[in-house]
């Protein structure tokens, strides 16, 4: 608990460094559009909230508060769609479906918690869409829900499985995950506002260079190297890759998120406007950090 304590201390010190940091380039450099790194340094002041109870108090209260944050994400994923009555309907059975996931959790039912969205609920969405409803639209809605609760809700509740599956070394390891995550996208987006000029896929993400991927990769992984010795239980070399593995899979889950968003919203630029500052630009690159660096360590250590 003492190594804990001292590394949230830590970083709110980084966090109170940072946003000084970027309060006076915003001030000093007017015309650069600081939006991003403005919405991921929020971020990283409410993830370091969310995981002081996470580590600090009763992890019941952890599970409540991840929970919450799958609903929030849910309902702005829903938020992008344009849906019919039918759908909605559709959407509130999705809904029901979170606290469930949860209890899963809460009982340390891997084998459920695992299981429950890729298949039974798979094989469950497509019947209340289906009766009496008719067939108009029914492969997009069903589909659309199903990719929500794969990413806001299956990959997100991960974050809460990491002290179940582990009471000694999960709660670190979800600080030693959300920092690094966090911190990659914020590189990422520095560098490719400040000096990137290779557009990665500019019809997904035009503001996502190959110079901030690569800066986000270097620094990332330097800083698990310096992180892991008092975070995790792993070795130098598990260390070092697990920057890796998160720097790579936070970029893909950021570049998923951006490409759902401009097929959803394209000729709407009145909700994208509204969407721009909401926790889903926020938590995209954890919908992938999140199960990936679980499995992974889950499979090469007994601890998970």
């Amino acid at each position: 608990m003492q190594q804990t304590i001292w590394s949230l201390l830590i970083l709110f010190l980084a966090l109170l460094i940072v946003s000084l940091i970027f309060y006076i380039a915003k001030k000093k450099q007017q015309d650069k559009d600081f939006s991003a790194i403005q919405l991921r340094v929020k971020t990283w002041w409410g993830m370091f909230l969310v995981f002081c109870f996470a580590t600090l108090f009763n992890p019941v209260v952890s599970l409540l508060t991840l929970m919450v944050l799958c609903f929030v994400s849910l309902k702005e994923y829903f938020s992008m769609m344009k849906t019919r009555k039918a759908d909605r309907r559709l959407f509130l059975w999705a809904y029901l479906m979170v606290p469930i996931q949860f209890y899963w959790i809460y009982i340390g039912w891997y084998g459920m918690f695992i299981v429950f969205i890729p298949i039974y609920v798979f094989l469950f969405l497509p019947l209340p869409r289906m009766i009496g409803k008719g067939t108009v639209g029914f492969l997009k809605s069903v589909s659309f829900t199903q990719w929500g609760l794969m990413l806001m809700v299956f990959g997100l509740s991960h974050l809460a499985y990491y002290q179940v599956a582990s009471p000694e070394f999960g709660s670190n390891l979800v600080l030693f995950l959300v920092i690094l995550t966090q911190l990659g996208d914020v590189v990422q987006n520095l560098v490719s506002l400040y000096v990137g000029r290779r557009k990665v896929s500019p019809s997904a993400n035009p503001f996502i260079t190959w110079e901030g991927f690569v800066a986000s990769l270097l620094i990332t992984t330097c800083t698990a190297y310096f992180l892991y010795p008092y975070l995790t239980p792993f070795d130098l070399y598990f260390g070092i890759l697990a920057g890796v593995i998160i720097s790579v899979s936070g970029y893909f889950g950021s570049l998923t998120i951006s490409v759902l968003k401009r097929d959803l919203l394209i000729g709407d630029s009145e909700k994208h406007a509204v969407l721009k500052d909401r926790y889903l630009n926020r938590i995209d690159s954890l919908t992938y950090t999140s199960p990936i660096f679980f499995h992974i360590v889950r499979y090469f250590f007994d601890f998970m």
